[in-house]
């Protein structure tokens, strides 16, 4: 069975990510399809990346990179959950990203944005960075609006319909990370 991670990405107190993703989460874990594990950057207190040599090398020095190595390396696939910065997703999630590479080839990866225009934007940007580490993308993606998934911009209460277009999402994600389980065999990544 797939393993995927849904990862919180905003690590800005406060921050309504982690309602998100626990949100997601907890229809995730009602599907038999996959397993799901639930990850917030938070948990791995990342600093700035500190790794002397490049993730390409997979030689890391820190125990916090190992963890996020580790955490990362044991899922098939990911549902970034993204808040949008100035036209692009968190600095702490570029930065956790970049700690790795091996860890995220021939995986997959669907997105759930949230902002005043619904992360589009931020989740475009993860696209072309996940592209570079050779992950594919589902194109159905989540997109919440702080104006109306969120009372008083804060408080999370996801419309009806957010809860068919999580299911869609992730079931593009289950049906390519399924197929791509050759490939990560192939590496001996699986």
């Amino acid at each position: 069975m797939l393993g995927i991670a849904i990862i919180i990405g905003s690590t800005r107190p406060p921050r309504v990510g982690e309602a998100v993703g626990r949100w997601a989460y907890g229809i995730a874990r009602e599907r038999k399809d996959a397993e799901f594990a639930l990850l917030d950057l938070v948990n791995f207190s990342l600093p700035l990346l500190d790794e002397p040599m490049p993730a390409m090398s997979g030689q890391y020095n820190h125990p916090h990179t190992r963890a996020w190595s580790e955490a990362i390396a044991s899922c098939d696939g990911y549902v970034f959950v993204t808040p949008e910065y100035n036209h692009s997703t968190s600095p702490a999630f570029t930065n956790a990203i970049d700690f790795l590479y091996q860890e995220w080839i021939d995986k997959v990866a669907g997105f759930i944005g949230y902002g005043y225009t619904m992360g589009a934007r931020a989740v475009e940007h993860l696209r072309l960075v996940m592209a570079a580490l050779q992950v594919a993308t589902v194109r159905p993606q989540v997109g919440l609006s702080l104006f109306t998934d969120f009372e008083r911009l804060t408080h999370f209460k996801p419309a009806a319909m957010q809860e068919k277009s999580l299911n869609s999402m992730l079931d593009h994600l289950i049906a390519w990370g399924s197929a791509m389980m050759p490939l990560r065999c192939k590496r001996g990544k699986s």
